[in-house]
């Protein structure tokens, strides 16, 4: 698996810091809040694991799916949300939780499929932010590290649900994924 890397391009402890510091942020814009963490799956358990332990409040852990890339390394353009919510959002301060902010589709499908519940507030929290792939238009609120742009796997990204394991962010060489 290690042989497929082509960078280390954010390492084990540089995610740990970043994260500790992302939950800092969140702890105080959100002191005297329970915000509500809503992780997209798959890529997202890791860095959703890391960072809810990093957010010293009171706080409610959901999850949904939401895609458009399936086992390509390019967006489709459709997005699939795969649940609806059987909990209650309206009212409430949400906060999506991302692996990467890449194209900008799914979170903003994503996004707007939430705002439909009238949550009080929506932020977004991706740990790698990849603006130079936008095909919408799309920030977050709360960003790990500015990503190149290379295809990425490890701390929860995948390529054809291979390399979510590594404990570090890295570029896959394109051999693998062309």
């Amino acid at each position: 698996m290690k042989d497929d890397i082509k960078e280390i391009l954010f390492s084990e402890e540089e995610i740990q810091r970043r994260v500790k510091e992302l939950g800092a942020q969140i702890t105080a814009e959100y002191a005297g809040k329970a915000p509500l963490l809503i992780g997209v799956l798959k890529g997202c358990y890791v860095f959703l694991a890391d960072i809810a332990r990093c957010i010293d409040l009171e706080c409610e852990i959901r999850f949904i799916t939401a895609s458009s890339y399936g086992l390509s390394s390019i967006t489709s353009g459709d997005v699939r949300i795969g649940m609806d919510f059987d909990f209650e959002i309206s009212g409430r301060d949400v906060i999506i939780i991302e692996d990467i902010l890449d194209s900008g589709v799914t979170l903003t499908a994503l996004k707007s499929f939430i705002e439909k519940r009238s949550p009080a507030s929506i932020k977004i929290c991706t740990m790698l932010d990849k603006p130079e792939r936008r095909q919408a238009p799309m920030t977050a609120d709360y960003t790990g590290f500015m990503c190149p742009n290379e295809f990425v796997v490890g701390y929860g990204l995948d390529y054809a649900e291979r390399y979510r394991n590594l404990p570090f962010v890295a570029s896959l060489k394109p051999e693998i994924y062309s």
